[in-house]
């Protein structure tokens, strides 16, 4: 069978063995166009209520009935890849379906959640939480804790609201997934250009610190560039950077309940 909406499953840093669901359309369709994106410059950059009228067809049915049937072993069936994909209005549709075949599945072990990766851009919309809220794990990204690195960073579009409004967003939706698993992801790097300053600075890392104070995670994730970004003049921070980064961010955080790590 032809594979439309899936790909993988690969091992994720974060998720384990992940399979990984693209609704979104063949462009890469973006609120932002990151500096740092590993899938490459965005093809569209589109505001957050743009919306990829792509619902699922029969065709989604039987291909994740299959793939789980294949991969008994799986840790997440991820939502993500192309673009953003809170931008689909269908996506709680194919949650339904996933939730649905993965009741008929005989996992090895647990079964896999249901997980979503989104940037963030769009959360401040109401119907949006609504639609995220049932999801098994949400990570969520924030690279950043001011508009000044929010600008240079996700290069977003400019109906995106202002971090401090994402920041704001992002306490509703976390309270609306009290009983759920809910991470912060922060992709930090550094920059060849002595004129571009990335967001591994010492003022951003402490915006974070008091973003994630407030937001109450379960997780954060420390990571960085794994593969060829979109911008040449980017390249991944070291380890003992990482380190440095998950110190200070637990002293401002000063919460033993949230779990930040690096990867």
């Amino acid at each position: 069978m032809p594979r439309e909406y899936t790909y993988g499953p690969f091992q994720s840093r974060r998720l384990g063995l992940s399979l990984g669901i693209d609704i979104l359309t063949k462009k890469k369709t973006c609120t932002y166009d990151c500096v740092y994106c590993e899938i490459g410059s965005t093809l569209l950059l589109v505001p957050p209520t743009y919306e990829i009228k792509n619902p699922p067809t029969s065709h989604y049915r039987n291909e994740i009935k299959e793939m789980m049937r294949l991969f008994p072993n799986l840790d997440s069936i991820t939502f993500g890849y192309n673009g953003e994909p809170t931008l689909n209005p269908y996506l709680g549709d194919y949650y339904r379906i996933t939730s649905e075949e993965r009741k008929d599945v005989k996992w090895n072990e647990k079964k896999p959640y249901i997980s979503l990766f989104t940037n963030s851009s769009t959360v401040y919309l109401e119907e949006i939480r609504d639609r995220i809220k049932v999801f098994d794990y949400v990570l969520a990204k924030l690279d950043v804790g001011n508009d000044k690195d929010f600008i240079k960073t996700n290069r977003p579009h400019e109906k995106v609201p202002s971090i401090n409004i994402i920041i704001e967003s992002l306490i509703k939706l976390r309270s609306l997934m009290s009983h759920k698993k809910f991470d912060i992801q922060c992709l930090i790097y550094n920059s060849y250009r002595k004129d571009f300053n990335s967001n591994n600075n010492e003022k951003n890392i402490i915006n974070l610190g008091n973003a994630i104070k407030k937001i109450k995670p379960d997780a954060v994730q420390i990571y960085s560039i794994a593969r060829i970004p979109s911008e040449y003049f980017v390249y991944a921070i070291r380890e003992q950077q990482k380190k440095s980064i998950v110190k200070t961010l637990k002293e401002i955080v000063n919460n033993e309940a949230i779990e930040i790590n690096y990867y």
